[in-house]
């Protein structure tokens, strides 16, 4: 159709030419919505395309810090709030090298989809800085913290944008954010989400990516009469997300095998020892190659020894979870995992496999649940964690649970019904692009100009 192309040009005109990561999300999610747009005239009478593509405003401010030897150290720092349509932007914030304002724009568009999806009312956004917390000292961590929330802190609020962790930003950095935020506003407003418990977090929010990530997998798969217990499972990653899915496959009886880091990857045919890697990577904040030298059964690739992606896509496998990161499951290995007869694949991590590797899938009808849908249980449970402060009547960790494992059932039968109402089949990732553009188009129109 016409209007993806003239879309797609305009984007192109206005936004950087090395804006790629974000142009494919983009893409992605025009070329999906063909049926809706198709069936609906008033999407495009009203412009709704045009007014979905632009974020509503893009932030960049210095940060200017003292690390520990009185030196001083300049980052950059980033927000883009992308669409409020839903409700107050919410997304996460990244602390790490590679954040930069493409990939901060990639994340906040597919935010707008993910937010949408859940039923809930908020908007899509996302932010951070190039700063590296590893080899940081606690101190130097906090003094960036506060330092980031100083520049920054007059463009949130409870209303307006909520903040989350991400890649680089667990509860010590959330904790600090939210210190520096009430010292300078002199308020104790819900700005921020995966806050500590003793700041008034949920209990459930560190786990609930990981954990819901498998929930959807599983209420998926009981749909179609299948299971995951039992079965070989693959993990990418070893962060927040994928630790936590590999808790919640044990607890299922599942078998997860593998884990990686920007290092290598660890194929573990007994199973993943869970005490040990949760050790080495959130206590120790240490290599996987300390694992392989406590587990001797298992093996330990370098990432620079292994041609052909990531060595964890080379093991054979019923079902596949791409927790570590954009783009990390090409073509190449998509193609491995058909030939080791994989079953699913569900994405941990914001859009981790390429379009190459999508196409492959869905080709050889491999079930393909999107990250859009399958980890958007961290958001779900960060609204009940706004829910939970402005009410202060906070659940427990079983309450939590429940509620995730609900808001991820609905999700998977809200897409179900639209991939059936549009006869898609199993094309889950563009019955969620549907289902999240209709939602955030509905209330676009609404709204008026």
């Amino acid at each position: 159709m016409n209007y993806i192309t003239e879309a797609m040009n305009r984007a192109k005109l206005t936004n950087c030419q090395s804006d790629i990561t974000f142009f494919q999300a983009l893409e992605e999610v025009l070329t999906s919505i063909k049926p809706v747009i198709k069936e609906n005239p008033k999407y495009l009478e009203n412009n709704i395309i045009e007014r979905i593509i632009y974020p509503n405003r893009e932030i960049r401010f210095k940060i200017e810090w003292l690390d520990d030897k009185n030196n001083i150290q300049v980052n950059n720092g980033y927000r883009v709030q992308f669409n409020n349509a839903l409700g107050p932007y919410k997304g996460g914030v990244r602390f790490h090298p590679s954040v930069n304002p493409d990939i901060l724009k990639f994340l906040a568009f597919e935010q707008i989809f993910k937010n949408a999806i859940t039923g809930l009312h908020i908007g899509g956004a996302k932010g951070g800085a190039d700063f590296d917390p590893k080899g940081k000292s606690d101190k130097e961590i906090m003094k960036f913290c506060q330092a980031f929330m100083t520049a920054f802190y007059n463009s949130i609020g409870a209303d307006i944008d909520i903040l989350g962790g991400d890649i680089g930003v667990g509860e010590r950095e959330v904790g600090y954010l939210f210190g520096q935020y009430k010292t300078l506003t002199n308020s104790y407003d819900s700005i921020i989400t995966s806050k500590p418990i003793a700041l008034g977090g949920s209990k459930g929010r560190a786990s609930a990516t990981g954990y819901g990530l498998v929930y959807f997998t599983q209420t998926l798969l009981e749909d179609m009469g299948e299971t995951l217990k039992g079965k070989i499972c693959t993990i990418s990653g070893s962060g927040n997300v994928a630790i936590h899915a590999i808790e919640k496959l044990y607890d299922i009886g599942a078998i997860p095998v593998t884990c990686s880091d920007s290092k290598g990857t660890i194929h573990d045919p007994n199973g993943i020892d869970l005490a040990l890697l949760k050790q080495i990577k959130l206590v120790n904040r240490a290599s996987l190659e300390d694992y392989a030298e406590e587990r001797k059964a298992a093996t330990y690739v370098k990432r620079e020894d292994y041609e052909g992606g990531s060595y964890v896509w080379s093991i054979p496998c019923f079902a596949a979870f791409p927790c570590a990161t954009q783009n990390e499951l090409g073509e190449e290995s998509a193609q491995k995992l058909i030939d080791n007869e994989i079953k699913i694949i569900a994405e941990g991590a914001n859009m981790p496999t390429t379009p190459q590797g999508i196409e492959l899938f869905m080709k050889n009808k491999i079930i393909f649940a999107p990250a859009k849908a399958a980890n958007a249980g961290g958001v779900a449970v960060s609204v009940l964690e706004m829910s939970q402060n402005n009410s202060l009547n906070y659940m427990s960790a079983a309450e939590v649970d429940e509620k995730l494992q609900g808001i991820m059932s609905k999700i998977y039968k809200d897409i179900k019904k639209t991939c059936d109402k549009y006869s898609l089949g199993l094309d889950l990732a563009s019955g969620a692009n549907i289902l999240g553009f209709k939602r955030v188009a509905n209330a676009l129109i609404a709204q008026g100009v």
